[in-house]
């Protein structure tokens, strides 16, 4: 159901966007005919040729806009979503725009200006609507624009949506309580309204817009009826998974021959992303071996005088896929260290380590080698930290989802470690910030990480 305010900010977004639009296409001839930053190699096209066309062009961006949903609004939309349907929605005008210029013959044929017009177009938009949507989060956080909800469940998620809805109150949904058909004693603390066959003379009397639908995985049947229930009404309904088990997970839900499908164990690691992190890795991962070459070579130095034994420590891991590789470090033990142990982790005052072994981790100067597992694409720099497979093995058989962890490629550091999870802590915790960090990565959580990663400093105190 569409909202009164919704049609308003709809209208607001198309009047906007054909403005603006209208507005970089004349920017975009003044910028390469007048402004003398583009040199040219013939006289400038008249400014008319750019004015006769202005009509055709707004009215081609409309179309355009329109059919790659740009103006699908909704309280929950992302702003990925929003950029997306942007740029889709600017890239098929601006190639329309061609098409018909070009296939008319049209005398305003200058690839420079339609580049400028395209790169114009789509940041005026995007720099408009965020703009828009912070004028309105920020009214909505202070009681305006504002919307009801009843959440079905007292269960777990059911309390995580209702503290949820409270934290981003900037979606302007109030929770007005809570639906139950099983109270017990429980439930106790919860405002609840009634049962679900209340629904209908609930939402009206509180003028309710969204239920959020949070009953657990064995009580679908009563989900069914719940949704049976809200058919007879105008609401937005919203069902949420309670399922521990999957908790932490990317869930993805896809069309497959008309049947909806649902993908529990996706990386969000694909297409762009990809690139774009790969690209991170190798940049900032080149910079780093360029400026840390002189420590590395002291360091390799200091280990080769110190203790007998190879400068750098190789040791099997398991990456993206469960792919093993050889980790790199600085060798901070003795050469024979696990000869009597075999595969143990290290533990406090550990007398395999050497005298600088024990510096060097314990400020984590021993983690530098592993730029070049980067540069060479076995690691990235941000990511789950890499664990070698006979404790893999161990853990896959008691920790939930252990091996989701590697659905993306290990990292030198990551969400787990500069929130304190790192060295000897809960192994439990890890593994909870590091889904965290797959089910919310971009590039710009990656740069946080880097970010926090150097600001907290490396030395800590449960490293050894």
């Amino acid at each position: 159901m569409i909202k009164q305010k919704s049609h308003i900010l709809i209208l607001w977004f198309k009047v906007w966007d054909l403005l603006l639009t209208a507005f970089a296409w004349v920017a975009a001839y003044l910028f390469r005919f007048n402004s003398g930053y583009i040199p040219l190699e013939h006289a400038p096209l008249d400014f008319s040729l750019c004015a006769q066309k202005l009509p055709l062009v707004v009215l081609i961006a409309a179309v355009a806009y329109r059919l790659t949903g740009q103006y699908q609004i909704h309280r929950f939309r992302r702003l990925r979503e929003e950029l997306f349907s942007v740029l889709q929605g600017t890239t098929l005008m601006t190639l329309l725009v061609v098409a018909t210029t070009f296939g008319l013959h049209d005398p305003y044929e200058s690839r420079a200006t339609f580049i400028l017009f395209f790169a114009l177009t789509a940041f005026l938009i995007l720099a408009t609507r965020r703009c828009t949507w912070a004028a309105v989060r920020w009214l909505r956080a202070r009681g305006y624009n504002q919307t009801h909800a009843i959440i079905v469940g007292t269960g777990r998620v059911a309390r995580q949506t209702a503290r949820a809805l409270r934290v981003t109150h900037w979606l302007g949904i109030k929770n007005i309580g809570f639906v139950e058909d099983k109270p017990s004693r429980w439930t106790g603390d919860l405002d609840i309204l009634g049962s679900s066959a209340d629904l209908p003379h609930l939402i009206e009397q509180y003028q309710v817009s969204h239920v959020f639908i949070c009953l657990p995985m064995n009580r679908h049947d009563e989900a069914r009826k719940v949704f049976d229930v809200l058919a007879q009404t105008y609401v937005e309904v919203q069902l949420i998974a309670d399922v521990p088990d999957l908790g932490g997970l990317s869930l993805t839900m896809t069309n497959f021959d008309g049947l909806p499908m649902i993908g529990l164990r996706e990386s969000p690691h694909f297409g762009v992303n990809i690139v774009v992190k790969r690209a991170m890795d190798i940049v900032l991962s080149a910079l780093a071996l360029v400026l840390l070459a002189p420590l590395m070579l002291i360091i390799a130095a200091l280990i080769k005088i110190t203790s007998p034994g190879p400068v750098f420590f190789r040791q099997e891991r398991c990456g993206l896929n469960g792919q093993s590789f050889q980790m790199l470090k600085f060798r901070s033990m003795r050469v024979d260290a696990e000869k009597e142990t075999g595969a143990v982790w290290t533990s406090k005052d550990d007398p395999r380590r050497t005298r600088l072994g024990t510096f060097l981790r314990k400020t984590s100067l021993d983690e530098l080698p592993q730029f070049i597992n980067v540069l060479l694409g076995d690691m990235s720099l941000v990511g789950p930290r890499p664990e070698r497979p006979v404790f893999i093995k161990k853990f896959s058989k008691t920790i939930p989802n252990y091996q989701t962890r590697h659905c993306v490629k290990a990292g030198i550091t990551g969400w787990a470690q500069v929130n304190g999870w790192r060295g000897n802590t809960s192994l439990r915790k890890r593994i909870q910030y590091d889904l965290y960090y797959i089910t919310h990565w971009t590039p710009w959580l990656d740069l946080r990480i880097l970010f926090l990663t150097v600001w907290r400093g490396l030395v800590h105190r449960n490293a050894y």
